[in-house]
């Protein structure tokens, strides 16, 4: 009678705890990325045919720092990082509210302040609330699938955990942002907001995949320098 044969069980991934700098910056970093997309997304912007907003060129960072986050420190602290950011992001948006309640001086200069300040920060609490959603909800499932692959392959196919990853946490975030936000920056037909989605997913999506080997090359920088990396393991 033969036995069956048995298989070692799947190490644990590998990740790092968060005593050193580098979390810290990589947090600062991704909340002032967050934070300024979320003003430059309140203008509409025509580039030829595709229709966007002004914080299309900072928006993927965000996205690639959560990447780096979620490979070194795992799912359980990239969680924390979405939440803080978020909480700075929502910080940001009642500074705004109080600056604009303020009352201001009442000659044409102060007015046309006023007028200013309501036309770029008006609009931003509802894009936040966009972004809290959108973000929220795309960086978790992103973050989520890289992890999950990570459990499978261990420290191997960094490229294909952070492509696979990027693809569903983009489509999810870009679906729900312009959502929410497509009225507030000026798309009122269907045309616009089909643009608008479609052209944001593979903006974003094709500069993730731009910026893979940078990436790559950031993660193991992280990795070499962060002495705790490989102390800590999480069941998949």
């Amino acid at each position: 009678m033969t036995s069956a044969k048995t298989f070692p069980a799947a190490a644990a991934p590998r990740f790092a705890s968060i005593g050193s700098p580098y979390f810290g910056i990589m947090l600062a970093v991704m909340a002032v990325v967050l934070i300024l997309s979320n003003i430059g997304a309140s203008k509409g912007v025509v580039l030829g045919p595709i229709v966007t907003d002004g914080g299309f060129f900072l928006f993927p960072l965000a996205y690639i720092l959560g990447d780096v986050i979620s490979e070194v420190y795992g799912f359980k602290v990239a969680r924390k990082a979405i939440i803080t950011t978020f909480a700075l992001s929502v910080f940001a948006s009642i500074c705004y509210w109080i600056i604009i309640a303020l009352p201001g001086f009442d000659d044409e200069f102060g007015a046309s302040k006023q007028a200013a300040l309501e036309g770029a920060l008006g609009p931003v609490p509802q894009i936040v609330l966009a972004s809290l959603l959108a973000f929220l909800a795309g960086q978790t499932i992103n973050s989520w699938i890289l992890v999950r692959m990570k459990a499978r392959t261990g420290e191997k196919s960094l490229w294909a955990r952070i492509m696979s990853s990027s693809v569903a946490g983009e489509f999810v975030d870009t679906l729900i942002f312009c959502s929410i936000a497509a009225s507030v920056i000026g798309i009122t037909d269907f045309g616009m907001f089909v643009n608008y989605v479609v052209a944001g997913f593979l903006y974003k999506t094709l500069v993730e995949f731009l910026f893979v080997p940078v990436t790559a090359l950031v993660i193991g920088w992280v990795k070499r320098r962060e002495p705790s990396y490989g102390a800590v393991t999480q069941a998949a």
